[in-house]
């Protein structure tokens, strides 16, 4: 495909990329054109006979290469009639990319991994090629992309598109380049070595990764800490995660992607979220400063779905069913209001009847619920600063079963009362978290 055609009945160059096609005079050139070319193809009339050239490489090779118009998701495409001429466009690898190919094959063979370049993968309709293929440990297939040439952000065959439907089809992509700015990019995890000859990359020397793979420092947000809150606070006194640059081998690299043991990650600094490399240990250690009992798999209550009804509605409370709410009623400032829907003021209705069931923390929820998101609290900040691998699973294991207990506790607590299962869950974090109990 080109972005460039010549018309050869009109004289003109076409540039696909620009909604006038370079052509503001015309008005509804592209309209004109692609009639024309449709109703042509619809009367079987040949390509080489419907006026369009390539206007670009095959022009500039002294080849007349003829070309026909599709639109494609709402893109103009032009399509060369032959397939060499569309090969025309493709740059040849150079041998730098090869260098790099074989160096990923190599060090992927000797480790035992299974890997092949420019594999073909099938998705629907179309194809994934990828430069080199690594069959990695568990099931794991790290996509390597050497990028030696300039490289589009938007569009159909750009970075971020080829990377979103590598890691749609399963694929781990791997970009890795010799250029600067691509480093600087966060349209994927981009790793980066030095401008090198092919002789040095193919050599078994040290290749060394200067940019792309980081290690994260984990410290507490104290007034000892070296580092701003990133929160904006003075001192949150919570645990936080800053990632620093760290040079590593190319070859470990290309081990340690397809063992598991480096793994992409996506890390957020302010409104900007930058794409690199770490352990599998910080990657853990990550995700459980990121963690939060909210993020548990809910309860599910059961629902039933709601049926139409003949009775007359009443706003006449039951003293059996709700003592709490018809002793509110007889309030002089209740009977001017309406009915309070924050777990605060609901809390305050149903404590004289809770109070005989079990005692209440001062926030008016149940002392065993406070205690309970303590212990999980707790639980968590312990998990925050362990750093052996083993005990930090049996910690977050701890932790979550104290997390479940929690969440079955308030959904029991919000069921028996009538409240909003959501607002009682909401007011217990805030008093543990917020308050000073």
């Amino acid at each position: 495909m080109a972005n460039i055609v010549w018309h050869t009945k009109l004289r003109i160059y076409l540039d696909l990329t620009r909604d006038d096609l370079g052509h503001p005079e015309f008005s509804d050139l592209w309209e004109t054109v692609y009639r024309t070319d449709r109703f042509y193809a619809a009367r079987d009339v040949p390509v080489a006979e419907r006026d369009l050239q390539c206007g670009g490489v095959c022009q500039e090779a002294g080849v007349e290469a003829w070309m026909h118009l599709r639109l494609r998701a709402g893109r103009r495409e032009a399509v060369h009639e032959k397939a060499e001429d569309e090969d025309r466009h493709t740059l040849p690898m150079s041998d730098e990319h090869k260098a790099y190919q074989d160096r990923i094959l190599r060090v992927a063979q000797e480790d035992g991994f299974q890997a092949d370049s420019e594999v073909r993968t099938r998705v629907g309709r179309s194809w994934i090629q990828t430069d080199t293929l690594v069959e990695g440990a568990g099931g794991r297939r790290i996509g390597w992309e050497v990028q030696l040439s300039s490289a589009g952000m938007h569009g159909p065959r750009s970075v971020r598109a080829r990377t979103a439907k590598a890691e749609k089809n399963g694929i781990t992509p791997a970009w890795h380049t010799d250029r600067s700015d691509y480093a600087r990019r966060n349209d994927t995890h981009w790793t980066r070595s030095d401008n090198l000859p092919a002789y040095v990359i193919a050599k078994n020397g040290d290749l060394r990764v200067v940019s792309g793979f980081r290690v994260l420092d984990f410290w507490h947000c104290d007034l000892r800490a070296v580092y701003p809150c990133p929160d904006g606070v003075r001192r949150c006194g919570r645990f936080h995660a800053t990632s620093k640059p760290r040079d590593v081998l190319f070859d470990d690299l290309v081990r340690r992607t397809a063992a598991g043991t480096i793994v992409p990650v996506q890390f957020r600094v302010g409104a900007t979220t930058l794409r690199f490399w770490v352990t599998n240990a910080d990657h853990d250690r990550l995700e459980d400063l990121r963690s939060d009992d909210t993020q548990l798999p809910p309860v599910h209550e059961p629902t039933a779905l709601a049926r139409a009804s003949h009775n007359r509605p009443t706003c006449k409370p039951s003293l059996q069913s709700s003592d709490a709410l018809a002793l509110s009623l007889n309030r002089p400032e209740a009977q001017n209001s309406a009915r309070p829907t924050s777990v605060e003021e609901q809390t305050a209705l149903v404590q004289p009847a809770a109070a005989s069931h079990s005692p209440l923390h001062p926030s008016g929820l149940p002392t065993e619920l406070v205690k309970l998101q303590q212990a999980a609290d707790k639980a968590h900040a312990q998990l925050e600063q362990l750093t052996d691998h083993e005990e930090r699973d049996r910690q977050r294991q701890a932790w979550r079963d104290a997390a479940v207990t929690v969440q079955a506790a308030v959904t029991q607590y919000a069921r028996s009362k009538g409240l909003n299962r959501y607002e009682v869950e909401k007011r217990l974090r805030h008093i543990i978290r917020h308050s000073s109990v």
